[in-house]
């Protein structure tokens, strides 16, 4: 709850920064929303490594292999990792680059999907067979 708070007050700050340099220096501008992203993304990656493991213990308790869940944790990844981008791409005025990512993006959401897909169908197999 702590960080939270913090990333979203130092978010309204970079923000504001941000909003007030756009007029005269849009670079900076930018590159200010560039650098509090990662900040803000570096701060929060110890919380992702905390629900991995969490997913892992789940997944030893519930008896399931935990590398089915690596598809899922692919896919959540390169969901986070295109939606962050292609906003970074929109607000650069890039809208159409945006938009060629995010198909990209799910084309290859599909492709880290694919395991877990197999796992299904083969589990399917050995109920019915």
């Amino acid at each position: 709850m702590e960080l939270g708070l913090k990333l979203a007050a130092g978010a309204a700050l970079a923000a504001l920064l941000a909003a007030t340099l756009r007029r005269n220096a849009p670079e900076i501008s930018m590159l200010i929303a560039l650098a509090a992203g990662v900040l803000i993304l570096s701060a929060a990656s110890g919380a992702l490594g905390e629900v991995v493991g969490l997913l892992g213990r789940l997944a030893g308790l519930a008896g399931v292999d935990t590398q089915i869940l690596l598809p899922v944790v692919k896919v959540a990844g390169l969901s986070l990792l295109t939606h962050l981008t292609a906003e970074l791409c929109r607000a650069a005025g890039e809208g159409g680059i945006a938009a060629f990512l995010q198909t990209a993006g799910t084309i290859l959401a599909l492709v880290a999907a694919a395991p877990l897909v197999t796992a299904l169908l083969d589990l399917i197999g050995e109920m019915a067979g």
